[in-house]
């Protein structure tokens, strides 16, 4: 009892502390730059998870205006890019060929920002859940899959995890922040395009991220509770089957396709554990919830270490190599919450802890809880937000 009740105080001092931190992000175009000096545009999964801290704020109005303006630079055929430059168009023109907004996508977290908006009884207006349906669509049915059936990234970059080491075998020589783009800082030209250049598939780069997919039946779901679209939720629980199959139990993860599926693609990560959104095997989600804890494992005092700690290439300091994640432990926190609540406290608090004694950062060591890379990043206010 006495510890609840601390975690209550702590958590209203905390609260105060991430709304003058969005309030001091929050851009005249209507999106919190997820930091107003690393990170000045509007990043699509970043705004998402923003708009669920400002209704845990109750900011209805900001958290309404920065789903609507990611959908600023979405495509006829539904693909939203990742990252949309309002603020200033063309500042990146050189490297993604476009004025508006970049030419990849990320996660399509406006599902389930939509239907939390829509929990909440503030529905958006209909043109942003059109928007949100057209995007996933989009992913459903224009985005290529592979022969599993998951629907294949165009680049890293998509899956949110930049630098993951499941992408090592596609980088020979080591991974390198160059190694996706060209002499003139050019994003690589071998994404396959559609007519309005919509990015459909890569064969340089053929990769059924689990974590990905997982992500993408888990928004379409949470879009079909909003619209009733029995065709949306049929398409997700069918990439949810695809998923189950690639649980591989001795690794105790789920385990990519396509070309890295013996290499790098088995490597034991966080996001490789997103399929527990969607999956609906109980036994399955037990082996998965124990490496969520498991200080061995993922298991860490300020949150999720985004590497298992028995892979080589874990480093709890290094950019994507272990350290935690504040949108990944939301995501696994949430995911959970589904089958043992006990567990998603333990996630939760934990994540709280990680995210304060970071200064909030955009990631901290699993260990120490030192805050790494862009300090303040807006998302580590995700560890506000109420899921369990």
């Amino acid at each position: 009892m006495q510890v609840g009740m601390g975690l209550r105080q702590e958590g209203a001092g905390f609260e105060s502390a991430v709304a003058q931190m969005m309030n001091n992000h929050w851009q005249p175009e209507g999106y919190a730059a997820p930091n107003a000096v690393v990170y000045p545009w509007q990043w699509l999964w970043d705004s998402c998870f923003h708009v669920l801290i400002w209704l845990s704020l109750k900011n209805v109005e900001r958290a309404q205006a920065e789903l609507a303006q990611l959908f600023g630079p979405q495509l006829p055929s539904g693909f939203v890019p990742h990252i949309n430059y309002v603020r200033q168009p063309g500042f990146h023109r050189e490297l993604w060929g476009s004025d508006l907004g970049s030419s990849l996508t990320q996660p399509p977290m406006y599902g389930h920002a939509v239907a939390a908006l829509c929990r909440a009884e503030q529905a958006p207006p209909a043109r942003v859940i059109e928007a949100a349906e057209a995007g996933l669509w989009f992913l459903l049915n224009d985005r290529r899959r592979d022969a599993a059936g998951l629907v294949l990234l165009a680049h890293p970059w998509e899956s949110g995890a930049d630098n993951s080491p499941r992408w090592d075998d596609f980088c020979p020589g080591g991974f390198a922040e160059n190694q996706w783009v060209d002499e003139k800082n050019r994003l690589v030209s071998t994404v396959e395009r559609g007519p309005d250049g919509a990015a459909l598939a890569n064969p340089e780069f053929v990769v059924g991220s689990v974590g990905f997919n997982a992500l993408v039946a888990f928004n379409a779901r949470e879009m079909a509770t909003v619209t009733g679209d029995e065709s949306m939720a049929e398409a997700a629980n069918q990439l949810a089957t695809a998923l189950d199959l690639r649980w591989v139990e001795p690794l105790a993860t789920w385990v990519d396709t396509g070309a890295a599926v013996e290499g790098s693609g088995r490597c034991r990560t966080a996001d490789a554990l997103l399929p527990l959104l969607v999956t609906e095997d109980a036994s399955v989600a037990a082996q998965a919830l124990a490496q969520l804890v498991n200080p061995m494992a993922l298991g860490s005092e300020f949150g999720l270490c985004g590497v298992h700690r028995g892979e080589p290439v874990f480093d709890p300091a290094a950019y994507w190599r272990g350290p935690v994640w504040p949108q990944l432990a939301y995501l696994l926190t949430l995911a959970a919450s589904r089958f043992d609540a006990l567990v998603a406290q333990r996630l939760q608090v934990a994540t709280r802890r990680g995210a304060q004694c970071s200064g909030l950062a955009e990631y901290w060591h699993p260990d120490s809880g030192q805050g790494l890379g862009a300090i303040p990043q807006s998302w580590a206010g995700l560890a506000l937000v109420e899921v369990v």
